[in-house]
């Protein structure tokens, strides 16, 4: 078995690791130091941004919610006016007297139900229709400003 002393740089495999790992650690410095990475943003107004994107976000999802509490109570107005006006419909046709007057009396009344059931369909879908336009609003108002916001982030970083 040969000695230590009898192997050249050349020969060790230990020192061809040690050189490519240098050689390797050499190019990888100068790939980033080629490198231009962007410039850091200024993290609290980041910061503050999200947190008014967050708002806004929680501003909407109330909205949203009034909303549908808004349409649960009107829809139960309703649900109680009709019941009211089917008990009333009821005593008249019965009150009504010849088979003819009953009918006339029915038609009457179901073309009255029926445009009643078309109003308050209209108006309860106008009520989701403004919350939801609402609660839209709200999230695009807030996303505008955030862009204006990243664009302004932006621009002062990239005069650092």
């Amino acid at each position: 078995m040969p000695s230590d002393s009898s192997f050249s740089p050349g020969d060790n495999p230990l020192f061809h690791a040690m050189a490519q790992a240098r050689s390797a650690a050499e190019d990888f410095s100068k790939l980033f130091s080629d490198m231009k990475l962007p410039p850091m943003l200024d993290m609290e107004a980041l910061l503050t941004a999200h947190r008014r994107n967050m708002e806004a976000l929680s501003a909407a999802n109330r909205v949203a919610l009034e909303g549908a509490q808004a349409v649960a109570r009107r829809h139960m107005e309703i649900m109680q006016q009709t019941m009211a006006e089917l008990t009333e419909t009821l005593r008249t046709v019965a009150a009504a007297g010849a088979p003819q007057e009953k009918a006339a009396k029915q038609a009457d009344l179901l073309k009255h139900a029926y445009e009643r059931a078309v109003a308050n369909t209209r108006e309860l879908s106008d009520l989701i229709q403004r919350s939801n336009g609402e609660a839209v609003g709200l999230l695009n108002r807030r996303f505008a400003e955030a862009m204006d916001e990243i664009k302004g982030l932006m621009q002062k970083a990239g005069e650092k």
